[in-house]
């Protein structure tokens, strides 16, 4: 290794040679990934929030639906559970 390539490797490390993982630029890096981290979970909680809220609207639409569809027409719909099941169980022999 000539002088030139170690003078350029012990201003990069420091005046002792060696890297520390301790280091004012470490503690940087640190805080910079975590604030991201933080930010991903922020906008991963927005996203999972407005998705919930979306599907408990669809769950009242289609279930309002559903319990209206059962009381206009309750005999079809006895007969159509009963035909799912059936063909369900010949499935699942």
């Amino acid at each position: 290794m000539n002088s030139e390539t170690s003078d350029s490797i012990t201003s990069m490390n420091g005046p002792s040679g060696s890297t520390s993982l301790n280091g004012v630029g470490n503690e940087g890096t640190v805080r910079r990934v975590a604030q991201k981290a933080h930010e991903a979970v922020d906008k991963l909680e927005q996203t999972l929030g407005s998705s919930s809220e979306k599907v408990m609207s669809w769950q009242h639409e289609y279930g309002d639906m559903a319990r209206e569809h059962v009381r206009a027409n309750p005999l079809a719909v006895v007969a159509g559970a009963f035909a799912i099941g059936w063909l369900l169980a010949k499935i699942t022999r």
